[in-house]
């Protein structure tokens, strides 16, 4: 039996890579975003649907699962892959770049297990894979916003790992480290030019975002994360943590295996914020 997904945020990067990784395993594949882009179903066309869906609009939400029921029957998996980002200071970001974050990031992932659950129960259960990030288990400074959705999203994704197995539903996390080909938004990069940076934030400012740019670790091979994806899709048992990326490694033995003062200077190092006190002083 062809199995068929459901991935949101298709429009390019990590879900475009995945929609045509899946379709290429044989998998019917509904490659969903806000504007559709046929192109995308032009290397697999009798595989891939590729079907508008905005996640903070419910009513589009169920339309696209709608539409996948029509086309492709009973839906087994569902990728939340949607979501923006942005580089702020927090005293300074517009309360309605806080709420569209959180409308994508964490409601909109809300509304697609939401609208999933019903459907994966009713013909005999399914997987769920949240997408999250590094920043998931470790806060970085300059992303509050991001770090505080994303860290929504693993506690949620906890809690409802618990509930939904009495439902034959399985949940899964794939905390990705910074991948090489995924670049800010156009969403997110107007969202970060919303928030000035205050005057008296202005020298940490440019030392955090340098800290950002010269990042210790290799990035994470895109092709990597899509196939972490896959195999958290696939995964019968009953894990819930996937980590792809050697930053994502580093943080998680960091957060889980040290104690909290090791693990505070540590990040302290990587993020930058010790050579910041260190010129401060």
């Amino acid at each position: 039996m062809t199995k068929t997904v459901l991935i949101t945020g298709c429009s390019s990067g990590l879900g475009k890579s995945a929609a045509r990784f899946f379709a290429s395993r044989g998998w019917n594949v509904v490659a969903t975003m806000r504007r559709p882009q046929p192109d995308l179903a032009s290397e697999h066309p009798d595989r891939i649907l590729v079907q508008a869906l905005d996640v903070s609009d419910p009513a589009s939400v169920e339309a696209a699962f709608d539409a996948a029921t029509r086309r492709f029957g009973d839906l087994h998996a569902v990728v939340n892959n949607a979501g923006i980002t942005m580089v702020s200071i927090f005293e300074a970001t517009p309360e309605s770049a806080v709420r569209q974050i959180f409308e994508t990031n964490v409601f909109g992932v809300m509304n697609v297990v939401r609208e999933a659950v019903p459907r994966l129960r009713k013909q005999g259960g399914g997987t769920i894979v949240n997408v999250t990030s590094g920043v998931g288990i470790a806060a970085m400074p300059l992303l509050s916003l991001y770090v505080a959705s994303k860290q929504a999203v693993e506690g949620l994704s906890e809690s409802l790992s618990y509930e939904l197995e009495s439902q034959k539903i399985r949940m899964k996390i794939v905390e990705s480290g910074a991948i090489r080909t995924t670049n800010f938004t156009a969403s997110g990069m107007a969202l970060s030019q919303q928030a000035p940076v205050p005057e008296s934030y202005k020298d940490y400012f440019n030392h955090a975002l340098q800290s950002m740019l010269d990042y210790p670790f290799p990035s994470t091979e895109e092709q990597a994360v899509v196939e972490t994806v896959y195999r958290a899709a696939t995964d019968p048992s009953n894990r819930l943590r996937y980590i792809v990326g050697p930053d994502v490694e580093e943080y998680a033995r960091l957060r889980w295996s040290t104690s909290e003062d090791e693990y505070r200077a540590e990040m302290s190092r990587l993020t930058g914020q010790a050579t910041w006190r260190e010129m401060a002083e």
